[in-house]
């Protein structure tokens, strides 16, 4: 067993895993990053394919305060104690930039917070010692050894369907990028998310027919807000689709694949017509269906529970494995706490997350209490910290619905608490507190948010001063029972500083308290 006893170990040198190595790093904790490749980031060297990412990098917003900034800003990743902090727009001027700039950036980071990483160092095999519990990796020759470990090793595996003849098909992580390879073809791409769209669109100027297919409806970002489904980016295809240019969306599974020296012959079941099965034939196809963690590292022993198809690691509210002590997770594969609601998945959203999971690691294991601040418990200061807050946090505004500020009152005195995970306030509630959110009224979604005579109608129907855009939310618990909610006015600037906002939400607390 190796000599050094770590805090912790952090697989994967990715985001996650770099900002965490800082967050561990500035609290004074011992412990080492293990990256397999020879540089940080080692996913955005191949993905995605197309080497353009869709994560916003606005640069300009007319805002001089950093925090606001970030509500723009999906690229850059946080730091502990740093006044000049190393932020992704002072790399690209794009809107949507290309991934080598996010390489360099990375590189930078862990540069500038001399973020302790072993590259070239892939682990091959995780255990946990019988006697002391610790956790041992093995990399090559050598083993290291840590009391907790942190995977914030992404998804590295194809998410493959299961049907005779999936074996014969492309997958997207290595399939030809060129379109001229293409050209007068008919192509199948499987999947119905922003890699299968991609591939798509990269194919529509050359390919003669390219049918995009899964068992899902296709959902646009634009309306469900969730980043991961459709952006307008990759949507080409729909237009083309729709406006009758050979290219089109099927709904339903593929039953089998068999190839021969025509090509391609599918099996297609079609869901809007009772499962209907045809047989169509294509020059190609493509599987572009996702990605799943890696699990097979672990002995059985300490093998993470997993969920959603086997893709995600299964998580507490404190972000650590359900079955295995000690044993946490960060980056894109916290996604499975709010899966396709919450931001997790995405540089923007598992940051915050990233942060939160420092906080946890410090209050359970090294007597740091949550950070926070002390307040009167009466209306016009819990209203002054609330409306100063929900005007600036970056945090509540990208992880909207995920991440809470809390005042817990205590007799003449609230405690102010920034960033928790809902769930986690929820799995341990405060005698008395006040959940604060931002996040979108209730079917949000339901309704094309471009279609305001439909909304309006709803808004008649349903009256009850809840806002369907993105607005803060306050909810007041008692011994984890919720007893009022309040609904700040949403605001075009997401301003909300103004009478309406403010003297509504001063009444809701001079009553609930």
């Amino acid at each position: 067993m190796a000599e050094e006893v770590l805090d912790y170990l952090v697989v994967g040198a990715g985001p996650a895993g770099l900002q965490l190595g800082q967050h561990l790093g500035h609290a004074g904790h011992r412990y080492l990053v293990l990256e397999a490749g020879s540089a940080p980031g080692h996913f955005f060297e191949t993905f995605p394919r197309h080497r353009t990412l869709i994560s916003i990098n606005k640069k300009h917003t007319g805002y001089t305060d950093p925090e606001l900034n970030l509500r723009m800003d999906w690229n850059s990743i946080l730091a502990d104690g740093d006044a000049d902090p190393v932020l992704f727009t002072d790399y690209s001027e794009l809107l949507f930039p290309d991934a080598p700039d996010f390489l360099h950036y990375l590189a930078d980071y862990a540069a500038k917070h001399q973020v302790r990483v072993r590259y070239d160092t892939r682990v091959t095999r995780i255990g946990r010692d019988p006697e002391s519990a610790l956790f041992v990796l093995t990399a090559g020759d050598e083993e290291f050894t840590a009391r907790r470990l942190v995977m914030a090793s992404g998804v590295t595996k194809p998410f493959i369907p299961d049907f005779p003849g999936v074996e014969l098909i492309d997958q997207y992580a290595d399939v030809s990028v060129d379109p001229d390879e293409f050209t007068d073809q008919r192509v199948l791409v499987l999947g119905k998310g922003n890699s299968a769209f991609e591939t798509a669109d990269n194919l529509i100027e050359k390919a003669a027919v390219v049918h995009v297919g899964g068992p899902r409806p296709v959902k646009l970002a634009w309306r469900t807000h969730f980043v991961g489904h459709l952006r307008a980016y990759n949507a080409g295809i729909l237009d083309m689709y729709q406006l009758k240019l050979q290219h089109a969306i099927l709904d339903g599974d593929v039953r089998e694949v068999r190839k021969d020296a025509d090509g391609y012959h599918v099996k297609f079941a079609f869901a809007r017509a009772d499962e209907v099965i045809k047989e169509i034939r294509y020059d190609r196809v493509i599987c572009c269906t996702g990605f799943r963690f890696d699990a097979s590292l672990f002995d059985e022993d300490c093998r993470p529970e997993l969920v959603i198809d086997g893709r995600f690691p299964a998580q507490t509210p404190d972000f650590e494995s359900v079955n295995v002590p000690g044993l946490y997770f960060a980056g894109t594969i916290t996604q499975s706490r709010g899966f396709k609601k919450a931001t997790n998945p995405f540089i923007h959203g598992f940051r915050y997350g990233v942060r939160a999971l420092a906080k946890v690691l410090n209050e359970r294991h090294h007597d740091t209490p949550w950070p926070h601040v002390e307040l009167p418990a009466k209306p016009d200061a819990l209203t002054e910290a609330v409306i100063g807050r929900i005007n600036r946090t970056s945090a509540l505004y990208q992880q909207f619905g995920f991440l809470a500020d809390v005042l817990v009152v205590d007799g003449d005195t609230a405690r102010y608490l920034e960033e928790v995970p809902v769930d986690r306030v929820l799995a341990d509630p405060p005698d008395d507190a006040y959940v604060v959110t931002l996040d979108y009224g209730p079917d949000h979604d339901k309704i094309d948010p471009f279609d305001f005579v439909a909304r309006a109608a709803q808004d008649k129907a349903n009256d009850h001063g809840e806002g369907h855009y993105l607005h803060p939310i306050v909810r007041h618990y008692r011994r984890g029972e919720l007893v009022a909610t309040h609904h700040v006015t949403e605001n075009l600037e997401n301003e909300w500083d103004k009478e309406v906002h403010i003297g509504p939400l001063a009444a809701f607390f001079a009553r609930e308290l």
